[in-house]
């Protein structure tokens, strides 16, 4: 992989970085599919209030993630959504969601996917979107951009400018965050071509991958968005808040396949 560290990294880090980066993605897999659309996969609810849900596949592919990072960068810092924040000394988080996409993933539909990344104390500076049962890896930041499927390797680069008329929106779920962030939400819908719903991270894959324009959503957490952040802007693209801030906490996401249909998007969502 070509590499084009930044100024915190050096080419050797880098590609270390990447190495295991993908072992996380490859054991993440292995976790993930071994209970993908199993008769016998139950899920427990994280909230009284609401279904948030998390199973065994969850649980199992992030401890498979801590236990490489143990071995292979033990002076990291981990931030798991399932098991919580590991402090680490060097500088550096990883970023973990073993599964996005859990409801997805209990109903059998294959746009969940896991989601890695390395963060600094800026926010990511590398990141996976993984599908593992389509076979299809996104990956981008520190000079790589490109995605690994069945049909081969191919770079990635996000979709030239267009009016938001002829935009393509996605977002999780129709209710988006509040009644005043829903409100802001329709005002973009309503002007463009075309929005769909409900593919979780794949939705920020397509922006990289130059098939969509815009992703709005709310009330995401870190490990939801950083990964995504990393190979969108990696492929072109775009992802602040909704206040054109850095997204990397979560929060508020606008994510963007250009400057001039983010501006467009923005300005819609303020009103």
């Amino acid at each position: 992989m070509p590499l084009t560290p930044n100024t915190h990294v050096s080419a050797q880090t880098a590609e270390h970085l990447w190495q295991t980066a993908h072992a996380l993605a490859d054991a993440a897999r292995i976790e993930t599919l071994r209970h993908f659309r199993s008769d016998e996969l139950g899920a427990e609810n994280k909230y009284d209030v609401g279904f948030d849900p998390v199973t065994v596949a969850d649980r199992g592919a992030e401890i498979a993630m801590r236990d490489i990072l143990a071995k292979l960068r033990p002076d990291d810092g981990i931030l798991g959504e399932e098991f919580g924040s590991t402090e680490g000394s060097s500088g550096l988080t990883w970023v973990l969601d073993p599964i996005d996409g859990t409801r997805g993933y209990l109903s059998g539909t294959p746009t969940w996917g896991v989601l890695i990344a390395v963060s600094d104390s800026n926010g990511p500076i590398l990141g996976i979107i993984d599908q593992p049962y389509i076979g299809e890896r996104f990956a981008g930041g520190l000079g790589v951009s490109e995605m690994h499927g069945p049909q081969g390797r191919r770079a990635l680069k996000t979709r030239p400018a267009r009016a938001l008329t002829d935009a393509i929106l996605f977002t999780t779920f129709p209710e988006v965050g509040t009644q005043a962030e829903r409100s802001a939400f329709s005002a973009v819908s309503a002007k463009a071509r075309l929005t769909r719903y409900g593919t979780d991270c794949y939705a920020y894959a397509l922006i990289a991958l130059g098939q969509i324009d815009l992703v709005v959503e709310a009330g995401l957490h870190p490990y939801d968005v950083q990964g995504p952040i990393a190979v969108i802007e990696a492929a072109g693209g775009v992802v602040t808040n909704w206040q054109g801030q850095p997204a990397h906490m979560g929060g508020q996401i606008l994510a963007a396949a250009n400057a001039e249909i983010y501006a467009q998007a923005l300005a819609l969502l303020n009103g």
